[in-house]
């Protein structure tokens, strides 16, 4: 009878060794193609940064078109009241601020200033607030003489994200000008690589006043 060590021995030949070292190559391969599957999944949900096209990486074009009212806020998953309650935000007291809340917004001072000059009046709105009540889907509203004129934005912003406002200034000349964040891969909420600014207008010579937007530049950072 043969000992067991000369049974191991046995099956120890060139073929098996051959066959033990393919597996272990594709086993390999395998989870190298794993963990490129991994890094590009991961890219593909990580937060959106300059490097994606923004509305502020393309020709101006006015989104402005003279609506009567601004656009309702859409549905959020908290409501209304209990956001105001956690974060201590009054009603708005305004003409402008209550047609937000009519309209489903919670109207708020964007950056906690009163910004208004002449009958011109820029008022803020949102839909929720993160846990340390920074807006979430936010939007500026612009009124002339009571009436709505544009947004500062074409589309909502949320911040700590790309492409969300900041500084709001109203200039002389009926003009307004909006910083807007612009971030990159690896950047904190806090600090996006770059600002860039945009130039507004408010075109009077229709039955109602237009925000237009006329030029956007980097100011800071690259």
């Amino acid at each position: 009878m043969k000992r067991p060590c000369e049974l191991l021995r046995r099956s120890d030949t060139p073929h098996s060794r051959d066959t033990n070292g393919w597996w272990t190559r594709h086993l390999r391969r395998a989870v190298a193609l794993a963990g490129v599957t991994v890094l590009i999944a991961w890219s593909a949900v990580a937060r959106p940064g300059a490097d994606d096209k923004s509305w502020l990486d393309q020709p101006l074009t006015n989104w402005n078109q003279g609506r009567a009212v601004p656009a309702a806020a859409p549905a959020a998953s908290e409501p209304r009241d209990q956001v105001r309650s956690r974060c201590g935000m009054p009603p708005g007291g305004t003409g402008a601020q209550r047609t937000l809340e009519e309209l489903g917004w919670i109207a708020y001072e964007h950056l906690d200033r009163e910004l208004t000059q002449g009958d011109i009046e820029i008022v803020a709105g949102m839909t929720g607030a993160d846990e340390m009540c920074r807006p979430a889907h936010f939007q500026i509203f612009v009124f002339v003489g009571g009436r709505f004129a544009g947004t500062l934005s074409p589309q909502a912003m949320t911040s700590g994200q790309d492409a969300s406002a900041g500084a709001v200034r109203i200039v002389p000349d009926d003009s307004i000008t909006s910083e807007f964040a612009r971030f990159r891969e690896g950047d904190a909420p806090c600090c996006p690589t770059s600002r860039m600014t945009v130039r507004y207008r408010i075109d009077r010579s229709g039955q109602q006043a237009l925000v237009v937007p006329v030029d956007v530049r980097t100011t800071r950072g690259q």
